[in-house]
């Protein structure tokens, strides 16, 4: 009789400490950080970080603040009087190289209240300047969506969709021009025009090299077939020497999102409604495997991957799942998912690192701040 109850007390013991080991799961602390108003855009370099925000309701609504440690900068902006939507502006891109700051707004207006853009060039000393461009520069009846503000060594370029050369929309990019204009690059006869069988859908841009990196996906249109994959679109120097990557393992359907760059790519975006995650090293791209299964849908806004840049180098994604806010952290086939705590909430917008990897979030309206892996 004794050793029965030794050996249940022993079970129940050995019971107990696996389910307290589950149960402690590391989590996230998240911090809030006041900026003085509802910050949008995100950007860092060494250690500092750039944050865009709104002012709702100012008379000059688009703000820059810059974050160094505890220390908080408002930079200068400056609207241009012959250009109202300026003043109305909010951020839907910033980036940021230490030296320069080139922002792409937007505000919505005229008789279909479609987003009229607005182009910011300057530094965080000497301020932010809105430079008036033709009408039908970024709208007009052949405008699709601006997407992205994107700075490389070889210069700067904004990116998006214009009426296609066959159908549909192409994925475009805008280059600056003398006088602070900017003009659309032809798509025509590059792997950004769309044919009769296969359209090409864009959403995202960072920088790789002197190139750029857009993400989306392509969808192929045959007889009774009409089938989505992920695909990303690379340039050797800015708006030169296009090709397209067909991201492997798309399954049924997928997209790429965002991505992250520097030796090389991290990926995100979903297979089936499901996150998903490659790496592409310039020559070929690899999705990675045992990435949790979260739900991701095509409204759902995914930050940039966090990455080190290195071919085998850990990978963090922020996403937010029933309006929580988790962290997908691992490698190729080892990954956890940790919970998050400190009371923000989804959706999650934006998302920045450190190199001692404090990261900056935005989720809810907010920002905050955290270690991250």
């Amino acid at each position: 009789m004794r050793r029965v109850i030794a050996a249940t007390v022993l079970a129940a013991s050995a019971l107990t400490a696996c389910t307290s080991k589950s149960e402690a799961q590391p989590t996230i602390s998240w911090e809030k950080v006041d900026v003085g108003a509802e910050p949008v855009a995100l950007a860092e370099h060494d250690g500092q970080i750039l944050v865009g925000v709104k002012h709702q309701g100012a008379k000059i609504v688009p703000g820059i603040v810059v974050l160094n440690g505890s220390e908080r900068k408002t930079v200068a902006i400056r609207p241009s009087a012959s250009s109202p939507y300026s003043f109305e502006a909010i951020w839907y891109s910033i980036a940021w190289d230490g030296k320069r700051v080139l922002g792409l707004g937007g505000a919505s207006g005229g008789a279909h209240g479609n987003v009229r853009w607005t182009v910011w060039t300057g530094s965080v000393d000497t301020g932010l300047q809105e430079h008036p461009q033709t009408f039908d520069t970024f709208n007009g009846l052949s405008a699709g969506q601006m997407t992205s503000a994107v700075l490389t060594p070889a210069g700067e370029a904004l990116t998006g969709s214009w009426e296609g050369v066959v159908t549909g929309l192409d994925a475009a990019v805008w280059l600056p021009q003398a006088n602070n204009k900017w003009l659309k690059q032809d798509s025509a006869k590059t792997p950004l025009q769309n044919t009769k069988n296969l359209l090409v859908g864009t959403g995202y841009a960072t920088a790789y090299g002197e190139g750029l990196v857009l993400t989306g996906s392509q969808v192929r249109l045959e007889p009774n077939v009409v089938q989505q994959s992920a695909a990303i679109w690379r340039s050797e120097k800015l708006a030169q020497g296009w090709t397209r990557v067909e991201l492997p393992d798309p399954g049924d359907r997928s997209q790429a999102n965002t991505a992250t760059c520097a030796d090389t790519c991290v990926i995100s975006g979903f297979v089936e409604n499901k996150l998903a995650i490659w790496r592409y090293d310039g020559a070929q791209a690899q999705r990675l495997s045992g990435v949790p299964a979260i739900p991701v849908g095509d409204k759902d806004v995914l930050p940039p991957p966090l990455s080190d840049g290195t071919p085998d180098g850990s990978v963090t994604q922020v996403i937010a799942q029933d309006n929580k806010v988790k962290v997908v952290n691992g490698r190729d086939g080892n990954w956890k998912v940790l919970e998050s705590t400190g009371g923000l909430q989804g959706p999650v917008t934006a998302l920045v690192r450190t190199k001692d990897h404090q990261a900056y979030l935005i989720a809810g309206g907010a920002l905050w701040k955290a270690n991250l892996p």
